[in-house]
This record gives C-alpha cells, structure tokens and sequence, in this order.
C-alpha cells in the first residue's frame, strides 16, 4: 500500500509530495532564498528561506524541494504556506479553458 500523498498550494504553485529523482540537481540559492516561481506581472516570487535543512532540486525542468523541517513558502500576495519535513514536486496549476479547448497555466 502506497503513502497518501500529501499536496498544498499557494496561488499558482501545487506542492505536492514526492520523490527527487537520482538524476535531479541542486538549484543555487538567490541570496539567503530559494525561487520557486516568480510571478509575470508583479514581480513578486513564491519562495523558501535557503538553511541547512532545505534544498531545492531541478530534474528536467521539474523543481523538488527536500525538507528536513517544517518548511515555510512565502508569497508577498498570498498566505504563508508551511509544508511538513519530505520531500515535494513543485508545480503550477493547470486549468483547463472549455471554449478554447486547451490546458493552460494559471498565472499570479
């Protein structure tokens, strides 16, 4: 039997539980952060404090996060977001327009 998934979400980006690739690289830190997607508009990033305990990873341009630690994701638009100690698959939510009969990214 498999592990229930856990997933959050905060404005456009789905964090979702789990596995980093073996493959999958470290991601530099921007200052004392980690960027996990910036917004078009406002400029504004959803990101992670860069410690110790948390690194974020790249695989085919698919970005993990690995916690040792309660981790929180700060938006300067939206709740903070605090995930559990694991290890996340980082996304943005798709939505999908009828009328145009095509998946699209939803956007800040």
């Amino acid at each position: 039997m498999s592990k229930m998934q856990r997933q959050f979400q905060q404005g456009d980006v789905l964090i979702v539980s789990s596995q980093i690739p073996s493959s999958a690289k470290r991601v530099p830190k921007d200052g004392n952060r980690y960027i996990i997607a910036r917004g078009e508009t406002t400029g504004h990033a959803h990101v992670v404090e860069a410690c110790p305990e948390v690194e974020l990873f790249e695989d085919h341009g698919v970005l993990y996060l690995a916690a040792a630690k309660p981790t929180t994701i700060t938006h300067e638009e939206h709740k903070p977001v605090t995930v559990p100690p694991g290890t996340y698959e980082l996304g943005i939510v798709q939505e999908y327009d009828y009328d145009a009969a095509e998946r699209k990214s939803v956007r800040d």
